[in-house]
């Protein structure tokens, strides 16, 4: 095994030539589908109508969109031209977009019509008012001097905005020489794809990735669960997340197989879309596989044709895994990872057993080097001790764009990325994450871990789905707040719940807060937003007439 230094558009034209006729693309719910050949062909016309617009080498194209059928051919697209695609979180509001579109120097924006509760045309035209009065092309911005063009992803005409079939028709008359010459210029280390860290702290930083990042990642994680050119992933987690565009859509551009999109995540369309498409993998967050057990029609669809799949994004708790495992068939394997190491450092295998792929990340990619280092003093951690998670080698990040003081932050003198968990890795090199260096309650002086508790209570069988989180407590600094989604019609009491946690776990880690809620706060990439639950508890409090002492 080897690394590769295939761009991404060299990937896609290998499988173009050598399995031509075979479906890549396929949209289950209104039967579209693209063989490689036909996929690798619309990427070439859009390439060229992004040339015909100025997109360059090196040119930034945004895009908004959730995972419509159109959004693989911009990455691919970008990607031969040698430009970068930056990928816009969907649930991204007008300041943020704006954020973003400034701090990146977005010279292209290709956007969708919006979300349930998102107009992108309108937060579009509100960030650039001069497209209202501007020819196509000739955009000129005080506040985005850099921003050319705004694209509209499907047939329908905007104000100022091109759409997908003109810039097809634009890609007719430029020469093939040129696409041919850009692919030439493009090299395997060249940045491909930016993505914006979810700004769980502090303003979102712009990660830089390159083809070679991001393709053998994508490839190495394929290795481990196994992957041919027989298997059928389905893709229901987002694009614009490492998740969508390296776990799965770099898997199966290495491996040549079948990408069935889920275009925005609906549990009935992955239930059916693997039913109907016989898929042998899915990849979810633990909320998505949650939803999916819990759907009225499970019962409905076939799913013995899969076999394996990704459940990550978050920390996978073992009761979701078991039940994953017996009702869906799948080996399920984890990935532990982060944006900035594009995005796996470790991951359990098809081969581990049961309880490894419960209890641990797995053990360190191939070609890549991790590990755990006390925070305090820098110093390697002896197995079984923990502190903070690192790692280097090739998935290592070219850095944060404009920003080489944060870069430095995270990247040590040794080219080791520091990610802010904790972990344990134990005496044959599994790794455990144990929380992130600041989700760490420490309730008078003693560090309480929400991972430990949240597993514990998942035993309860009232229990759906748990966070905890600390709430700010003038006497102990900080206490254990336990914030809990129940099963549909199961009933509890706080009470009711620190009982079932009294002599079975310490004093001090039992509950002192128990809230009942319906959904958590989560970033775009559906992440739970810890930090946020805090406040959450804080507002319940004061509604329910809580004293928080």
């Amino acid at each position: 095994m080897h690394l590769s230094d295939r761009t991404l558009g060299d990937w896609l034209e290998h499988w173009a030539e050598t399995t031509p006729d075979k479906e890549y693309i396929v949209y289950s719910d209104r039967d579209l589908r693209f063989t490689w050949k036909q996929f690798n062909r619309r990427v070439d016309e859009l390439a060229k109508g992004l040339m015909a617009i100025g997109v360059e080498k090196g040119s930034h194209v945004g895009i908004w969109a959730t995972n419509v059928p159109d959004w693989l051919t911009f990455l691919y697209a970008t990607a031969k031209i040698g430009a970068v695609l930056v990928t816009v979180n969907t649930n991204y509001k007008q300041h943020e977009l704006e954020y973003l579109c400034e701090n990146s120097d977005m010279h292209t924006l290709c956007i969708i019509d919006g979300t349930w509760d998102c107009d992108y045309v309108d937060m579009t035209y509100t960030m650039l008012p001069e497209l209202k009065t501007s020819q196509r092309g000739h955009l000129k911005s005080k506040r985005f001097p850099k921003m050319k063009n705004v694209v509209y992803i499907g047939q329908e005409k905007f104000r100022g905005m091109y759409n997908t079939a003109e810039l097809l028709l634009l890609g007719k008359n430029v020469e093939d020489s040129k696409l041919i010459e850009a692919k030439r210029n493009t090299s395997c280390h060249d940045i491909v794809n930016m993505q914006y860290t979810s700004g769980t702290t502090g303003f979102p930083k712009g990660v830089m990735l390159s083809h070679y990042n991001i393709a053998n990642n994508g490839f190495l994680t394929g290795e481990n669960m196994k992957f041919t050119q027989d298997d059928k992933l389905c893709v229901c987690v987002p694009l614009f997340h490492c998740f969508g565009v390296v776990l799965a859509t770099m898997n199966c551009l290495t491996h040549g197989s079948t990408q069935v999109m889920v275009e925005k995540f609906d549990p009935l369309v992955v239930l059916a879309s693997v039913h109907k498409e016989r898929c042998t993998a899915l990849y979810g967050v633990p909320t998505m596989f949650i939803a999916e057990l819990n759907h009225p029609m499970f019962e409905m669809f076939d799913m013995s044709s899969l076999r394996t799949g990704i459940m990550a994004g978050a920390l996978c708790p073992v009761e979701l895994m078991r039940a994953v495992s017996e009702k869906m068939f799948m080996t399920i394997t984890s990935v532990y990872g982060l944006t900035e190491t594009s995005p796996g450092m470790t991951q359990t295998t098809i081969e581990d057993s049961f309880e490894l792929r419960c209890t641990t990340v797995g053990r360190d990619y191939p070609f890549t080097e991790v590990k755990v280092v006390n925070p305090e003093t820098g110093e390697d951690c002896a197995p079984g001790e923990q502190g903070e998670i690192c790692c280097r080698g090739y998935n290592v990040m070219k850095g944060y764009y404009k920003n080489p003081a944060a870069t430095a932050e995270v990247i040590d003198k040794d080219g080791f990325l520091h990610s802010g968990d904790l972990a344990i890795e134990d005496e044959n090199g599994y790794y455990r994450i144990t929380g992130r260096i600041k989700d760490m309650i420490i309730r008078g002086g003693e560090n309480v871990y929400p991972r430990e508790i949240e597993e514990f209570l998942y035993h309860m069988p009232e229990i759906k789905d748990v966070q905890v989180a600390g709430i700010p407590s003038k006497k102990y600094g900080e206490e254990v707040g336990a914030f809990i989604i129940l099963k549909e019609g199961a009933t509890l009491t706080p009470e009711e719940v620190q009982d079932f946690c009294r002599g079975k776990i310490s004093r001090h880690k039992i509950p002192k807060y128990v809230f009942f809620i319906d959904q958590f706060p989560l970033t775009g990439s559906g992440k739970i937003q810890k930090f946020k639950l805090k406040d959450v508890g804080l507002a319940l409090s004061a509604e329910q007439g809580i004293e928080i002492i």
